[in-house]
C-alpha cells in the first residue's frame, strides 16, 4: 500500500483485512506504467487491481486543462451489464477514499464516472461528447463508433485502457476488430495508453499477452511484441459435474402412452411420452435445494415456459403448508407469475426483456429475493455474483 496516498490507503485498510494476491503483484506493474495482463478467479479483487491505481492518480491530480478531453480511464467490457455493474462497484472506493481525506484534511478533486453502451440514449451519448468523464465505461463496438466520429476528440488525454473479460474477446472477430481500435486509439491520444487485461479463464496466458500488448515498429521496421507483464494469480476450482436422466429408460420416450385412441381432435395424433413432466419436479428439487440456482435453456420461449411450469409446481406445494401465505402477482408473457410472501421462486431472462428488466431480475437473484433464473445465452452478461450454488444446462446445447 506504499504505491498510495495517505487517504486511498485509510480507505483501503478500513475496508479491507489485506489485498488479494492479484492486487499486491499486479499494483507494482501498473503503478510503473506497465501494460499488465491479470490472471485471477472471479471474487479476488481484480477489476480493484485494475482501477486503484488510476483512482488514486485521479484524485490526487487535476483533470486536463482542456475540460472536453477530460477521460483519463477507458474500461471495456464485451458485456454490457457487466459495464454497469463496474460503475455500481467504483462508486464504493471513489465515495470512501474521499471521505477518508476529508477525516484527515486533505482535499481530493472530484471523479466523474460515465457509461456508454449501445444502451445509451442519443441524448446521453452527446453529453459524454460536451462533458467527458474522468472514467469512461464503454464497450469495443461503442469505442470503435467513438473513434469514428468526432467524440474521438474527448479521449486524447487516456493515460490507461482496462479490457476486462478478455479471453471472451481475444480468439474472435470482435478482438480484431477491437485490436485494430487500440492501435487507432494509440494516434489519437498524446502518449499511447498504458493497457491493462483482465480475466478469469484466459487460457493460454502468453498469446493473450500478445494479443493486450499489440505489435509495434522495431528498429528493423518489423512488428514486435509490445512488453507486457504477466500477473499469474489463478487457482483451480474444483468443480462437481453430474449428468441427470430423470427417468428410467430413455427408449421409452417418444412412445405411445396407450393403444386407445385418444380424446380430441384427430389431428393431435395420440398421445406420446415426454420427459418434461419427469424434469419439472426434479428441477424444482435442485432450485430448492440450493441458495442460487442457473438453469439455461436453449431457447426464449423455452425458459419463459420453464420458469413459469416451476412456480406453479411450487405454488401447487405451497398450498399444501400449512400456514403458507401464497398470492399471486399477476400474469407475465407466457404463463403465471406466482409469489409467496411478495417474492418468486424463479424468473425468466432472456433477449426480448428490456434492460431494465434484465437489471431489475439480476438485482434479485444477487439480493437473494429469487432462488434462480432461467436463462438463455443471455446471462453471458456476467453479473458480478458473489456465489452461484448450481448451474443447470437443460438439454444438450445448440453449439
Amino acid at each position: 500500500m506504499g504505491l498510495f496516498s495517505a487517504a486511498t490507503t485509510a480507505w483501503f485498510e478500513t475496508s479491507f483485512r489485506a489485498p488479494t494476491k492479484a492486487q499486491a503483484e499486479g499494483w507494482p506493474a501498473i503503478a510503473a506504467g506497465e501494460n499488465t495482463l491479470i490472471l485471477a478467479p472471479t471474487g479476488s479483487g481484480k477489476t480493484l487491481a485494475a482501477f486503484l491505481w488510476g483512482i488514486d492518480r485521479l484524485l490526487s491530480t487535476p483533470p486536463p486543462p482542456e475540460p472536453a478531453a477530460r477521460t483519463r480511464i477507458l474500461y471495456l467490457s464485451p458485456l454490457r451489464a457487466l459495464a454497469v455493474d463496474v460503475d455500481k462497484n467504483l462508486r464504493s472506493p471513489l465515495a470512501g477514499i474521499t471521505l477518508a481525506a476529508e477525516r484527515s484534511g486533505q482535499s481530493v478533486h472530484a471523479v466523474e464516472v460515465g457509461v456508454r453502451t449501445g444502451d445509451t440514449p442519443s441524448d446521453v451519448r452527446r453529453l459524454l461528447i460536451r462533458r467527458p468523464p474522468d472514467i469512461l465505461i464503454t464497450t469495443p463496438e461503442s469505442l470503435y463508433l467513438m473513434l469514428t466520429s468526432r467524440a474521438r476528440e474527448s479521449l486524447v488525454n487516456v493515460e490507461a485502457v482496462i479490457i476486462d473479460e478478455i479471453h471472451a474477446l481475444a480468439a474472435t472477430k470482435r478482438g480484431a476488430h477491437l485490436a485494430l481500435s487500440l492501435e487507432r486509439l494509440n494516434r489519437v491520444c498524446h502518449a499511447p495508453p498504458q493497457r491493462i487485461g483482465l480475466s478469469a479463464t484466459q487460457r493460454p496466458l502468453e498469446e493473450i499477452a500478445r494479443f493486450l500488448g499489440g505489435y509495434t515498429r522495431g528498429s528493423s521496421d518489423q512488428p514486435s511484441p509490445r512488453s507486457v507483464t504477466v500477473i499469474n494469480a489463478g487457482v483451480s476450482k474444483p468443480m462437481e459435474i453430474e449428468v441427470v436422466i430423470p427417468v428410467e429408460d430413455l427408449a421409452a420416450m417418444g412412445g405411445l402412452v396407450a393403444e386407445e385412441p385418444t380424446a380430441g381432435p384427430a389431428a393431435a395424433g395420440p398421445s406420446r411420452r415426454s420427459i418434461w413432466p419427469a424434469m419439472h419436479p426434479r428441477l424444482l428439487e435442485l432450485v430448492l435445494a440450493h441458495h442460487s440456482t442457473i438453469i439455461f435453456v436453449n431457447s426464449r420461449r423455452l425458459a419463459e415456459r420453464l420458469a413459469s411450469r416451476l412456480n406453479e409446481l411450487w405454488f401447487d406445494s405451497q398450498q399444501d403448508e400449512p400456514g403458507s401465505e401464497v398470492r399471486y402477482t399477476g400474469g407475465e408473457s407466457l404463463g403465471v407469475s406466482i409469489a409467496v410472501e411478495g417474492t418468486e421462486l424463479v424468473m425468466a431472462h432472456h433477449g426480448s426483456l428490456s434492460r431494465d428488466r434484465r437489471l431489475l431480475i439480476e438485482d434479485q437473484l444477487k439480493s437473494g429475493r429469487l432462488r434462480g433464473l432461467v436463462a438463455t445465452s443471455s446471462l453471458e452478461l456476467g453479473i458480478d455474483m458473489g456465489a452461484v450454488d448450481l448451474v443447470i444446462q437443460v438439454e444438450s446445447p445448440t453449439s
